[in-house]
C-alpha cells in the first residue's frame, strides 16, 4: 500500500539565463520567484506557491525546452512498479527520483514527498 499525488509542474528551459526564464514565468503565472526557497539554487528557481497547489519550478536543462510533471509518493519503488504496469517505462534512476516515460511519450518524474500535508489529496493504492 502506498500513496501518490501530483506534486509539481516543472518548466524545463534550454537557456543560459535561468533567472530571465524564471522572471518570465513568474510574471506569466502571476507569482513571484521565491529566492528564499531552498530549491532555488544552481539550475533551479522556485515560484511562490500556495501550500495546497502543486509546486511550480523553473529548471535549466540541456535537452529541448518542455514542461513535465512530478508525481510524489511515500514509496518510490511501489509507484514506479504501478506506473510500469500501466505501460510507462523507466528512463533513468537517480539518487532521489526516477525519470519515466508514458506510453504516449511524455517524460515525468517520480519523487519522494515534497509538499506539505501529504497524503491530503493523494490516492491510496493497494
Amino acid at each position: 500500500m502506498h500513496y501518490s499525488r501530483l506534486c509539481a509542474l516543472l518548466i524545463d528551459c534550454n537557456t543560459p539565463d535561468i533567472d530571465g526564464a524564471a522572471e518570465f514565468w513568474a510574471n506569466a503565472l502571476g507569482r513571484a520567484v521565491d529566492h528564499a526557497h531552498p530549491g532555488t539554487r544552481g539550475n533551479y528557481r522556485m515560484l511562490d506557491t500556495p501550500p495546497d497547489e502543486p509546486i511550480v519550478q523553473i529548471q535549466r536543462v540541456e535537452h529541448e525546452s518542455r514542461v513535465h510533471i512530478d508525481i510524489e509518493t511515500d514509496d518510490i519503488p511501489a509507484e514506479v512498479s504501478r506506473l510500469e504496469a500501466l505501460g510507462a517505462i523507466v528512463v533513468s534512476k537517480l539518487e532521489r527520483w526516477v525519470v519515466m516515460e508514458a506510453p504516449t511519450g511524455q517524460r515525468f518524474c517520480v519523487v519522494k514527498v515534497q509538499r506539505p500535508g501529504f497524503p491530503k489529496n493523494a490516492t491510496h493504492w493497494d
